[in-house]
């Protein structure tokens, strides 16, 4: 995400945090080492909140590559989606659980240190009511996140409870009806009492869950469709040693910003769009393309469903794939070309 940067890795995933997570010390600061502490308390749970739900989705076989915190909580970063309700439902559950059992495993060392009494008083005044602050800290996460909204984990267990029974798309757009009216909600309480940081989660919550809506469309407009249905007619392939300076000129002369690089009839490289723009802004037009190519990359055949082929752009985080046949190139198709066809069909 950007606005961010990479702070640690945990079990392969990146952990990075957002430069609007730096609000939050200032916010405390005035509580001087204990305000640091309940901080550094907190960026631990939303990261092992997080991290659970990333762990449960790896069993089903969906890869997690970074997760981003914020000062409204964490965002794991999935390359892919949950096939079944079930699925979504134990991703989406388990964040929470991880929280209240948490909570669980400190209220018997506090109340037996503390006496229960000092549940009742949290706060940062003192040393105390700051453990008891760490106490609440899991159940309020807990309970934040099981609201039954998009894009919190409650709203997945919504939709993944919802599309046992009803279509996928219909069970999504009534979870995130439901997550645009605890944003109103919020953002209307905000405005009452003014207090900012209300507004700005009422803002994030309606802004996420029409995102979740329109990615739900997508993927469900163009599940049918496959690749040969999409692709291109007419493509150009290059040879490894081919100018840079050539590419840019057909680049601005022709339709086609991705090409798969064939040498001998045989396909050994890709230069995408992003490639092409990333190289010359940084070395020239002096390169040939088997400098900058990229020798690493999935390709997909004219059989396989967009669906798919959207999916492995998301894991490759590539917007253009080569297509194959019998070892033979046959194009190269991009997300333009997906995003074309759910233009044309949500129109319809």
């Amino acid at each position: 995400m950007r606005g961010s940067f990479r702070l640690l890795k945990a079990f392969d995933i990146d952990i990075n945090i957002h430069i609007t997570f730096l609000i939050l010390p200032f916010l405390f600061m005035y509580y001087g080492l204990r305000g640091v502490f309940f901080i550094l308390f907190v960026f631990l749970c939303v990261t092992l909140h997080e991290l659970t739900h990333s762990l449960v989705a790896r069993r089903f076989g969906i890869t997690v590559k970074e997760i981003t915190l914020l000062p409204i909580g964490g965002l794991a970063s999935m390359t892919s989606y949950p096939e079944k309700p079930s699925h979504e439902f134990l991703i989406s559950i388990s964040g929470p659980i991880f929280n209240i059992l948490f909570a669980s495993i400190l209220y018997f060392p506090i109340t037996f240190i503390y006496g229960k009494e000092i549940l009742s008083s949290p706060s940062l005044m003192s040393w105390p009511q700051t453990i008891a602050q760490c106490f609440w800290v899991n159940l309020v996460l807990a309970g934040f996140n099981l609201l039954p909204a998009f894009p919190m984990d409650g709203g997945r267990v919504l939709r993944s409870l919802l599309a046992r029974k009803l279509d996928y798309r219909k069970a999504t757009s009534i979870a995130v009806n439901i997550g645009h009216i605890f944003a109103v909600l919020f953002g209307y309480f905000g405005l009452i009492h003014g207090h900012i940081f209300l507004i700005l989660i009422a803002f994030f919550i309606y802004m996420a869950a029409s995102a979740e809506e329109t990615q739900v469309d997508v993927r469900e407009t163009i599940k049918k469709f496959r690749v040969k249905d999409v692709l291109p007619r007419e493509f150009m392939t290059l040879e490894s040693d081919t100018p840079v300076s050539r590419v840019l000129e057909l680049v601005f002369h022709s339709h086609q910003g991705d090409f798969p690089i064939v040498d001998n009839g045989k396909l050994t490289g890709l230069l995408t769009r992003a490639d092409i723009i990333i190289n010359v802004h940084q070395h020239g037009e002096g390169k040939i393309i088997k400098e900058i190519m990229r020798t690493e990359f999935p390709t997909v055949s004219p059989e396989d469903f967009l669906s798919d082929v959207q999916k492995i752009m998301e894991e490759s985080q590539l917007k253009a794939l080569p297509v194959i046949k019998n070892k033979k190139p046959l194009g190269v198709i991009s997300l333009e070309d997906i995003s074309r066809v759910y233009s044309v069909m949500r129109d319809r």
